[in-house]
């Protein structure tokens, strides 16, 4: 999904670390997109090269191809003038479009975030491992510990179940 900010969704959730990494690593990173993914690269150059007579670019795509709104859009935004006016290059691009990423979004707008306390910290109650004589237990669930998940319900049943783990922990922990 194309918002005002960037790209998120199912797709980029899944890949979300891969992404981050790469960005951290070498200041971007760059994904590809097949804006028709049901038709060969063959079909979409045959297309393409189809005469236009006195329309738009953008008309001819759309009956050509069915390809309007935001795919449309995203060639014009990422694409020279030079590649969206030749056949080979625009017919490429739409089967593999390359799409750059600079950053991820704020830490304010997450629905979800990274990093937290690592499993090799807790014990198998999820406790936290303190150095001995330690008076204080700590307990860990949910998005305080360091897992991607996706996010909705997935994420919301995987916070509930270490919270239940965690929780017997604490049972355990204090004898009851």
């Amino acid at each position: 999904m194309a918002t005002a900010t960037g790209v998120e969704g199912s797709l980029i959730y899944a890949v979300s670390s891969l992404l981050r990494d790469e960005i951290s690593a070498y200041g971007s990173a760059i994904f590809l997109l097949d804006l028709l993914p049901d038709k060969t690269p063959e079909q979409v150059l045959v297309e393409v090269r189809h005469p236009r007579g006195s329309r738009s670019l953008s008309s001819h795509l759309k009956s050509r191809l069915k390809l309007d709104g935001i795919k449309a859009a995203l060639l014009h935004e990422l694409l020279s003038k030079e590649a969206i006016n030749d056949p080979v290059r625009l017919a490429h691009a739409i089967k593999v479009l390359p799409v750059k990423l600079v950053a991820a979004r704020p830490i304010e707008e997450a629905i979800s975030s990274a990093g937290g306390v690592m499993f090799e910290g807790l014990d198998a109650q999820l406790q936290l491992k303190l150095p001995d004589g330690t008076a204080q237990a700590v307990f860990c669930a949910g998005e305080m510990l360091d897992w991607e998940a996706p996010t909705g319900g997935y994420l919301l049943t995987a916070c509930f179940a270490s919270g239940c783990a965690a929780g017997q922990g604490v049972l355990r922990h204090f004898g009851l």
